[in-house]
């Protein structure tokens, strides 16, 4: 057994950082983030027997109320702007924001962001204490950080860690990835999703959005969007309400040990370049198959999954080097960025919103458009957008707008001819199937028909 001498310990102690006067000056500028939203569709097919008994007669067949689900925020301005993770807000009929001295306000939302998983919400409210933003890439892996949060609804609790790691890629079901994450061993669990990550300074380095867990709660590996990608949506957000990333156009995959040997490399690096897509910017610039991309725009690419990272960080139409290791030789190209499907899929104010709107004139409630060219070559999707959406059918049953809509009452949907024609020949009543694809994900509705 060791044994300290006193002198030790208080020597030790004094190297250990004290975060109350960091949680003191930062507490007031974080809130808890209560939501409601309503469950769409039919309560005879989605609830037990049991509970549907405790339905009152009376009670509207096609909506139910969940109950309230909580997430954590930070006021970002004195007039009331607040920074959460979209994941918090989406879809929330309502959006109650709570501040540390007891006030609560409604949340009205400026913009959702679901690559970044970021949302921006507006409060009535002035002279309000706020945080800024520190510089994330100035982090080290060790460097202590604080979250302040409300985990299991537990308002304004506070936690410690490090930075465990950085330019971590989680899986997600977005086939489109632009995310690098803090990872940490602070706890972090339900709940604090969308609260601040801070630095010893004070500074929000990171905004907490997931676990790595097998048990549902912390298992000590928590991820932050970091705070400069943070600065760049919220800047889109406020400027219109939607987030615009640029696309270089390839498919790529990791360069491993023998492959670096091979190409005369000292370690592995960079992103090869597996499949360059046809009329995309990468080849209008010249790039192919076989190229190995070590650097984008002055950023080094260590690892392959750093590449989207910093091609989202530009918008579209930006001019960008792209270096590349080829037969042995350093090459650069410029690059015109194109724009990135995702764009297409941001959710400005209006359509955050699942408030139906005025009554359109069709019997569906909603109107479609086509994919764009661009959408149709990158992502390989057929379908027809929701381009706007009236109170009806389709509002009913959850559709949004820019859904892709793949297939409707069982027929493939590749075109607005398509969609057209299959609508004008349903029924005048019962339950329509449709398919969608939705931020990557395929799911489907059904459209009740009066």
């Amino acid at each position: 057994m060791t044994l300290l001498a006193a002198g030790s310990l208080s020597a030790l102690a004094a190297e250990l950082p004290n975060f109350a006067d960091l949680v003191e000056r930062n507490a007031p500028a974080i809130v808890e983030i209560s939501t409601q939203r309503s469950t769409t569709g039919n309560l005879l097919d989605e609830f037990d027997d049991f509970f549907r008994r405790q339905i009152p007669d009376d009670q509207d067949s096609r909506e139910l109320f969940q109950p309230p689900t909580v997430g954590s925020g930070f006021i970002i301005s004195a007039d009331g702007y607040v920074m959460t993770n979209n994941h918090v807000v989406d879809g929330a009929e309502e959006i109650r924001v709570h501040l540390n001295d007891r006030r609560v306000f409604a949340a009205a939302v400026i913009g959702l962001d679901e690559p970044s998983d970021l949302a921006l919400l507006k409060l009535e409210a002035e002279q309000l204490p706020f945080v800024g933003f520190g510089n994330s890439d100035q982090i080290r892996i060790g460097d202590w950080v604080l979250a302040i949060g409300s985990p299991f609804g537990l308002e304004f609790s506070a936690s410690a860690g490090i930075v465990s790691a950085k330019g971590r890629t989680v899986p997600r079901r977005s086939t489109y990835n632009y995310m690098s994450f803090i990872q940490t061993d602070v706890a972090i669990n339900q709940g604090n999703s969308g609260g601040p990550l801070f630095n010893l300074e004070g500074e929000v380095i990171g905004i907490n959005s997931r676990i790595l867990s097998s048990t549902g709660g912390s298992n000590g590996v928590s991820f932050a969007i970091p705070s400069n990608v943070a600065v760049n949506v919220l800047d889109q957000l406020r400027a219109s309400g939607m987030v615009e990333r640029g696309l270089l156009g390839v498919q790529m995959g990791e360069v491993d040990f023998d492959m670096a040997l091979g190409r005369g490399m000292q370690r592995p690096l960079g992103a090869l370049v597996n499949r360059v897509q046809p009329a995309s910017p990468a080849e209008r610039a010249g790039l192919r198959a076989g190229d190995i991309i070590v650097g984008f725009n002055g950023h080094e690419i260590d690892y392959f999954t750093e590449l989207p990272y910093f091609v989202g960080q530009y918008r579209p139409g930006t001019e960008a080097d792209v270096l590349v290791r080829r037969d042995g030789e350093l090459r650069t190209f410029l690059v015109t960025l194109g724009s990135s499907p995702t764009n297409n899929l941001a959710s400005a104010p209006e359509r955050a919103s699942r408030t139906p709107g005025p009554q359109l004139d069709n019997p569906l409630g909603f109107r479609v458009a086509e994919l764009s060219r661009q959408t149709r070559q990158v992502t390989g999707v057929s379908g027809v957008r929701v381009a706007q959406m009236g109170a009806g059918p389709g509002s009913a049953a959850g559709l949004r707008i820019n859904d892709v809509i793949t297939e409707l009452a069982g027929e493939p949907v590749e075109s607005t001819e398509d969609f057209a024609r299959i609508a004008e020949a349903l029924p005048d009543s019962g339950a329509i199937p449709m398919e969608i694809l939705r931020q990557g994900e395929s799911r489907g509705l059904s459209l009740q028909l009066p």
